[in-house]
């Protein structure tokens, strides 16, 4: 069997590691076993966070919407539950930024629902 060096491939990968974590503190920016781990936890908190910020973004839609309709005289359950009737199928990514940026096309889907 041949022999297979190495050491430029693995230093490659050290470095490349090493090179991601960059920026983090202590032992994690320049150990390769404490880099590594850092880099697993790190992406793991990446992936739950991306969830948790689609989960916010609804929220804040939602929060928009109500403080519109109520403004308009609806709360924002009774606005869900006749945009529904009305077939109206706008989801609530739009009808927040109607509500934020375009108030008076917003007044009109309220109108439409009344």
């Amino acid at each position: 069997m041949t022999r297979v060096k190495r050491a430029k491939i693995a230093i490659k990968r050290r470095r490349k590691i090493l090179g991601q974590t960059k920026g983090f503190r202590w032992q994690r920016k320049s150990k390769e076993r404490a880099a590594r781990e850092a880099l697993l936890h790190a992406g793991v908190h990446a992936f739950q966070d991306r969830r948790k910020k689609k989960r916010n973004m609804r929220k804040l839609w939602n929060i928009k919407i109500n403080a519109a309709a109520r403004a308009g005289g609806i709360s924002y359950s009774k606005l869900i539950g006749q945009l529904k009737k009305t077939n109206i199928e706008l989801n609530r990514k739009v009808l927040s930024e109607l509500a934020e940026h375009h108030p008076e096309v917003f007044e009109k889907v309220l109108q439409t629902v009344k």
